[in-house]
């Protein structure tokens, strides 16, 4: 099997997984550390081009495990994180991964939030080097293995 296919496969199987514990991710740390994740995965190569920014949204807008908060709050997070990255990508990151690590006080959260940034990183149909690499350190902020994503 192709390492796209084993990719594709694994990040379908991450998302049912998600769905699976939909219930038990409805925590403000879990919602604002996805929005974070989601940003730092869109602006992983240090820029955002439009296309990637609506891409992003429109994939959290229709992720069924974040349609447990309101899409529009979504948004305003995602876009926040965002603005962050691009007015100063190394310092903005240094904030994006302190959101992110706050979900690690419960490991099922901390884990579903990297699921999402590997689901949102490869749902372009490239999960490249940059997006692997912030998810990598996500993992650390979230004091999870990054093995256990195959990462």
């Amino acid at each position: 099997m192709a390492l796209w296919d084993r990719f594709k496969e694994s990040a379908s199987q991450m998302q049912t997984q998600l769905v699976a514990k939909k219930n038990d991710l409805k925590s403000g740390a879990f919602r604002d550390a996805s929005m974070a994740m989601c940003a730092l995965v869109a602006a992983a190569d240090g820029t955002v081009d439009p296309s990637e920014r609506q891409r992003v949204a429109q994939l959290i807008s229709t992720n069924e495990v974040l349609q447990n908060f309101p899409a529009d709050d979504l948004r305003r997070r995602f876009e926040e994180n965002l603005d962050k990255l691009t007015a100063d990508f190394d310092f903005g990151k240094v904030g994006i991964l302190q959101e992110i690590a706050k979900a690690k006080k419960k490991p099922a959260e901390a884990r579903a939030v990297v699921q999402i940034g590997i689901v949102i990183g490869g749902a372009d149909g490239d999960f490249d080097k940059d997006e692997r690499a912030v998810v990598r350190e996500a993992c650390y902020a979230l004091d999870l293995p990054p093995h256990e994503f195959d990462l």
